[in-house]
């Protein structure tokens, strides 16, 4: 049943999350010009292989490199274990959550921008939507594609690196 509850969370924080998201960069995008517009568009796909990166760390880190840290007392190496330990969920929330929200906020974009393209310059429609979709599917595919092969080689450090940033907000917010 545990399970369950966490398909349940899954979903309606994705729903969220892409109400927000979907919300806040096309109310950007929809008063702006085409730089801002293809600004916020490199920032969305660059959050998204980011995730990817980190989704894909997780799952190849390795918990034992952590205990040796932590025998040490190493700060985050602790946090470090605590995100291994929750594998499956941390993976699923950078892979599938804010990696497909990353997508489709991408393709609202990739929307909006052509038809702002298409609005101000003398380029159609069709060529403006095959144009930037390429673009943004080069981008992303070519991004994750990349940063996976540096997730492969680095997990450990990556993941040592998000343990020390959970470590230092834990630590602030103690104080």
């Amino acid at each position: 049943m545990k399970k369950n509850n966490w398909i349940y969370k899954v979903f309606f924080m994705t729903f969220l999350l892409s109400i927000i998201f979907t919300f806040v960069s096309n109310s950007i995008a929809y008063n702006a010009n085409l730089l801002v517009i293809f600004l916020l568009l490199g920032f969305v796909i660059a959050i998204g292989v980011l995730f990817d990166m980190i989704g894909t760390s997780v799952l190849t880190s390795n918990e034992s490199s952590f205990h040796a840290m932590r025998s040490k007392k190493i700060k985050g190496s602790t946090e470090a274990i605590n995100i291994l330990r929750k594998k499956a969920e941390i993976s699923n929330l950078c892979l599938d959550v804010f990696g497909d929200i990353c997508g489709i906020v991408s393709g609202s974009l990739s929307a909006v921008l052509a038809f702002s393209l298409a609005d101000k310059t003398p380029i159609s429609i069709t060529l403006a939507s095959v144009i930037i979709g390429s673009l943004v599917s080069a981008l992303t595919v070519g991004g994750k594609s990349l940063f996976k092969e540096v997730a492969l080689k680095n997990a450990d450090k990556i993941i040592y690196t998000i343990g020390k940033s959970v470590y230092f907000f834990k630590f602030r917010k103690q104080k």
